[in-house]
């Protein structure tokens, strides 16, 4: 009881203090304050040691990996957000603009989880027999990096088309004021371009191993591999989608908005393929749905 109090309460205090340093780093993206900019990065580091505490009680008292609802792959997808925002930071501080796609996208799917979802599907559950498997830390922590890099590519995709949509704009008004005043929206847009297509690399990989690992999975829990569930369908579209990106990327050698437009048309499919069909309650893979 203890810890379901705890957890109940770094839950709130984790929103809290994230909106405010989301808001706050909107702010610095604006006005660059080098102080302030540290500030914010240590900021992020302190949530993302708070959600990860927050996970960890929940495995404590629950006995499992807490991805047994969609309450529970929220969250763990926010911890996703949060953990890509620290590492690229601290592993690369000129990419601080990384945070303009990571906290907000924590911030809405842990807003979703505790402000939207029914209190009772934010209780941890019981594991029905087919996720009692060994399978399960595997198969689910691969696809869900699967998605959440998938999900930073297509993002860094939309950035990048907004700004380079503006540079355009200035480009044609005034070539050589362009050159020098936005030299560096130029080199933050080569970073997006570069960040897309590395998290979309990275994203297609475990996606297809997310895949593979779930059709032997399924073989064990059901005696087939493939179903053609609705998962696993808009998965296999999402594959599809993301595998000719990394085609027109290597083959092509595309860069910039052309496969900045398939990337951004995948963030669609990555979303129905994880949360619109946890939503609707369709298929063996929703195991948490409100309609």
């Amino acid at each position: 009881m203890i810890l379901i109090s705890l957890e109940h309460i770094l839950v709130q205090i984790y929103f809290a203090f994230f909106l405010i340093i989301t808001l706050v780093f909107g702010g610095t993206l604006v006005y660059p304050v080098t102080k302030i900019g540290n500030s914010v990065k240590r900021g992020a580091l302190i949530v993302f040691l708070c959600i990860t505490t927050i996970l960890m009680i929940r495995w404590f008292y629950s006995r499992h990996l807490p991805l047994s609802n969609l309450y529970e792959s929220l969250i763990f997808l926010s911890w996703n957000f949060c953990f890509i925002n620290v590492f690229i930071q601290f592993l690369s501080p000129n990419m601080r603009w990384i945070g303009i796609i990571t906290a907000p996208s924590a911030l809405f799917t842990h807003g979703f989880a505790t402000l939207v979802l029914p209190i009772d599907m934010q209780q941890s559950q019981r594991l029905i027999p087919a996720l009692q498997s060994h399978w399960l830390i595997m198969h689910v922590t691969i696809i869900f990096l699967g998605y959440v890099t998938l999900l930073c590519g297509s993002l860094s995709s939309i950035a990048l088309l907004a700004m380079n949509s503006k540079n355009t704009t200035v480009l044609k008004k005034t070539q050589i004021v362009f050159l020098l005043e936005n030299w560096r929206k130029t080199q933050i847009i080569q970073q997006m371009d570069n960040l897309s297509f590395y998290s979309i690399v990275f994203g297609f990989t475990f996606l297809t191993l997310g895949i593979l690992s779930g059709a032997v999975w399924a073989n064990d829990a059901w005696g087939r591999y493939w179903s053609w569930d609705p998962k696993e369908t808009w998965a296999l579209i999402t594959w599809l989608i993301f595998a000719n990106y990394i085609h027109i990327r290597l083959n092509k050698g595309w860069r910039g908005q052309k496969p900045a437009l398939v990337a951004s048309l995948g963030l669609f499919f990555v979303w129905i393929c994880f949360f619109g069909i946890n939503l609707c309650g369709i298929g063996v893979h929703t195991y948490g749905w409100f309609f």
